[in-house]
């Protein structure tokens, strides 16, 4: 009896160990399928016609790219927003920028991301604040893009297209958002995500200071390389450093190169190799 009643506690140990089995079994081979599967013909000439940046990888950046994005239109679901129908060029275009930001990391892709909103335009986000008095009030914002720590993503589909369509003005809401993205894996939104070549110490110490100095010229209305809103706090100092290091990378190691090599650490490349034109 006490041999039988070991073996039939033991059961459910096995059923659990064997579903973990297959369930990785079966992610490996559903990867392997994927990769093996060539990106269509008219996806890469949807790349090569609305994504400038492709033009500027080399053939192993742009092999690279277009395996992950085979993975993240694979594992992320879409939905049109407001009546939006969304697109497959609308689901590669999304897919390009944000894989661009992981190009050189290892590992899932946004393994925390399982669903991509999209409305045609500004959309109103109501947020519950609590004011001074203690009381809650409802406040509305017209916002481009947004990213939540359960999962999602959401974007105005027409800043989407401008941002990509103009790859050189430092104003890109889905490297936006999906650095936030990045920056929530840690466990919070604060411009501090995992790091794995940087050094947190000097992490800290450059974006801190850069922060400081961009609150600094934004409120004296100095000129800076960086978008003002980065000064919003040190979250969005994070997204909006991000977005002026893969669109204006010169400009952003000419006027702040400590920041600069940072994010070039933390990225593992330099967008100033594929900049064939930059604006003034």
């Amino acid at each position: 009896m006490e041999n039988s009643s070991g073996l039939i506690g033991l059961l459910p140990v096995a059923f659990v160990v064997g579903v973990y089995l297959l369930v990785r079994f079966y992610r490996r081979w559903r990867e392997r399928r994927i990769l093996l599967t060539p990106l269509p013909d008219d996806m890469i000439a949807c790349l090569e016609r609305d994504a400038p940046f492709y033009a500027g990888l080399d053939l192993a950046d742009r092999q690279r790219l277009r395996e992950k994005i085979k993975r993240f239109l694979a594992d992320k679901t879409f939905y049109g927003c407001a009546e939006l129908e969304v697109t497959d060029d609308m689901r590669l275009i999304i897919a390009a920028e944000a894989c661009l930001l992981i190009l050189n990391q290892e590992g899932e892709i946004y393994p925390g991301l399982t669903s991509i909103l999209i409305y045609p335009s500004t959309f109103i986000a109501k947020r519950e604040e609590l004011s001074e008095d203690g009381t809650l009030a409802v406040s509305s914002r017209d916002l481009l893009g947004e990213s939540w720590d359960s999962g999602k993503v959401v974007l105005a589909w027409d800043a989407v297209a401008k941002g990509v369509a103009d790859f050189t003005d430092g104003n890109n809401v889905v490297l936006h958002e999906f650095a936030h993205q990045l920056d929530s894996s840690s466990g919070r939104t604060n411009g501090a995500p995992p790091l794995v070549r940087n050094s947190y110490k000097n992490w800290a110490r450059v974006l801190s200071a850069n922060y400081e100095d961009l609150k600094r010229r934004s409120r004296q209305s100095l000129p800076t390389v960086i978008d003002t809103y980065g000064a919003t706090n040190p979250a969005e100092f994070f997204a909006v450093a991000t977005e002026t290091f893969f669109e204006r990378p010169h400009d952003l190691h000419h006027r702040r190169p400590e920041l600069f090599e940072e994010l070039s650490i933390y990225y593992r490349l330099d967008p100033r190799d594929w900049v064939t034109r930059q604006e003034p």
